[in-house]
């Protein structure tokens, strides 16, 4: 990129620049075909606009909030087609690009946020981890994971099928926390084979990265003895390359990476923040004129990988796609309140039962009032 997004110091890795034209680089190239870039900005535009939706439900009442990811989709959906089968990927709770491509159903990211459950994927089937909402937390969550993959033999045995890595999501706001470092300190020592994936949106809620680091965060990695990168989270095509080379690596047994996908939050940090108050709308136009969907819009486009009639139809796919939302949310049933105490642990615990036969036995003591 000629202004490498105004990124201070740095190599940005780039291979689709936001005219749609496509980029080389020396030591990465297009692993998407056209085919597959074409299904990569489906994604795109249902991931927006699932985003979009559940923005405007949160306004209307329909959930209790919401993290948007608006901006942030290239990075998300790269770096979900960049997994293997085997791979496992630890999210925070943004990642609702990660969780699309994943296979989760988008109807369970919303029940989530209306407060129907606290997660009601299976981590495994979809080799997602539920959302965390402290912040960094699941850093070290992956850490452990991928330590665990390591003494089940599953990596460096030459065998594609079994060799796995994982995934740990977080942003710049979290590379300030202990746990995050904590991370990075294990993960380097032991050779981990996992793949920190920090998005770069400028903005740890409201303060920016200069704030939280006096160096590009993708250097942080040489302090605990692994390579870092950085590469454009605006360009689909470039984050899933850098990533699925940084998920090779670690798969070999080469053990962690940092790869930090500079990319801008283009909504608020969640539907109860004004980000008014600490950017200005110059930056965030500025960044607009970077979206990540038209750049592979235009890259198609030019290369005659789509026409009108396939954009018509996505258009009314994403219009039957949201409207399906709408209804499923609303047609969702309060959650009896003892489901409170269900998968807190993955088999029976006799604490936890004591405290749902008390919760219930409160539970009726109302309904024995009223009949009376």
């Amino acid at each position: 990129m000629t202004d490498a997004f105004a990124a201070g110091p740095g190599p940005m890795i780039s291979l689709l620049s936001p005219e749609g034209e496509r980029l080389t680089h020396p030591e990465h190239d297009w692993l998407l075909d056209d085919d597959t870039l074409r299904a990569t900005y489906r994604d795109l535009v249902l991931v927006r606009r699932l985003d979009v939706e559940a923005t405007a439900l949160q306004r209307q009442g329909e959930l209790g909030l919401w993290a948007p990811l608006l901006g942030q989709e290239a990075a998300q959906v790269g770096a979900g087609r960049a997994m293997a089968r085997q791979d496992h990927a630890f999210p925070t709770y943004r990642e609702h690009g990660l969780a699309w491509v994943l296979g989760v159903d988008p109807l369970q990211l919303l029940s989530l946020f209306r407060g129907c459950d606290q997660g009601s994927w299976d981590p495994a089937e979809h080799r997602l981890h539920l959302y965390t909402i402290v912040i960094g937390d699941q850093v070290l969550h992956a850490t452990g994971y991928a330590m665990g993959v390591q003494r089940d033999g599953a990596v460096g045995t030459g065998d594609p099928s079994r060799d796995a890595a994982v995934l740990a999501c977080f942003g710049d706001g979290a590379s300030a926390q202990g746990d995050v470092s904590e991370a990075f300190t294990f993960a380097g020592v032991m050779n981990a084979p996992v793949v920190f994936f920090c998005q770069n949106n400028q903005f740890a809620i409201s303060a920016p990265p200069d704030r939280q680091s006096r160096v590009p965060l993708y250097r942080r990695a040489d302090g605990f003895g692994f390579p870092g990168v950085r590469v454009d989270g605006n360009d689909v095509v470039a984050v899933h390359a850098v990533t699925s080379a940084a998920l090779d690596r670690a798969r070999r047994g080469e053990g962690p990476m940092l790869v930090e996908a500079f990319t801008y939050r283009m909504g608020a940090h969640t539907t109860s923040d004004d980000p008014s108050r600490y950017r200005t709308q110059a930056d965030v136009e500025q960044w607009r004129h970077r979206d990540p969907l038209v750049r592979v819009r235009r890259y198609l486009e030019r290369a005659g990988a789509v026409d009108a009639a396939f954009l018509a139809d996505l258009d009314a796919e994403a219009e039957a796609f949201a409207e399906r939302l709408r209804a499923d949310l609303r047609a969702l049933p309060d959650p009896a309140p003892a489901t409170l105490f269900d998968h807190v642990y993955a088999t029976p615990h006799a604490q936890v039962e004591a405290e749902r036969a008390w919760f219930e036995t409160y539970q009726a003591s109302f309904a024995s009032e009223e009949a009376h």
